[in-house]
């Protein structure tokens, strides 16, 4: 299929609307700026605001966990994008949760396991409240986030990426890591340091089938 110059614009137009940038000028760095003398602040109020309020609503959808470290010693974030209901949420109360759940971890150095496996639209966070999220978060998260892994990418996920780190957040871009399968996050962590949901590793098996990479680790 032919794809026209008048479809990467309407992306685009598209796109930017979702991010914000509207006809005055200004530009994601001029966004981000503006916010950047405020976020300490704004960060440590809703870091009390995290500790006071009862975010079981959300703790116990089970989206967002640790779960163990990677072979250098450095916490792994779990995030199941299809367990996260994006359109039925509160919003709100899903950043409180984040902030509450990684602020002791951010402070030294950890990564993110994303599992992207068989989620749908009604799981797609928009970039607006990305945005959000992202210029509220202290530069400690963006210093010591050493990778991001994506897990079952998808042409959705890999735009998505894209986007956000060429536009939003090019200090992440070299982090961020797109993995067809489970068993290539072996090579950082050990299998007995991954808690994942049982559907994962089923839909892995089903599009990879079994022991399909054998990581060299270094001796």
């Amino acid at each position: 299929m032919d794809v026209h110059k008048s479809d990467y614009t309407n992306v685009f137009a598209t796109v930017s609307s979702y991010l914000g940038w509207g006809t005055s000028g200004t530009t994601a760095d001029d966004d981000l700026s503006a916010v950047c003398c405020d976020d300490e602040s704004s960060y440590e109020r809703l870091l009390r605001r995290a500790k006071a309020e009862d975010l079981t609503e959300v703790s116990g959808i089970g989206c967002l966990y640790q779960s163990g470290v990677d072979r250098l010693g450095r916490p792994v974030v779990v995030f199941v994008g299809k367990w996260f209901p994006f359109n039925k949420i509160n919003l709100d109360k899903a950043m409180l949760y984040l902030i509450t759940l990684l602020d002791p971890i951010v402070k030294g150095d950890y990564v993110i396991a994303y599992f992207h496996t068989l989620t749908s639209n009604n799981n797609y966070p928009s970039f607006s409240w990305l945005k959000e999220v992202y210029n509220v978060l202290p530069y400690k998260y963006k210093k010591n986030l050493k990778a991001f892994y994506v897990v079952h990418p998808t042409f959705w996920t890999k735009m998505m990426t894209w986007w956000f780190t060429t536009f939003m957040a090019p200090a992440i871009k070299q982090k961020v890591h797109s993995l067809p399968g489970v068993e290539y996050l072996y090579a950082v962590m050990a299998p007995d340091q991954l808690e994942i949901p049982a559907f994962i590793t089923e839909y892995d098996m089903t599009i990879n089938g079994l022991r399909y990479f054998q990581p060299t680790l270094a001796t």
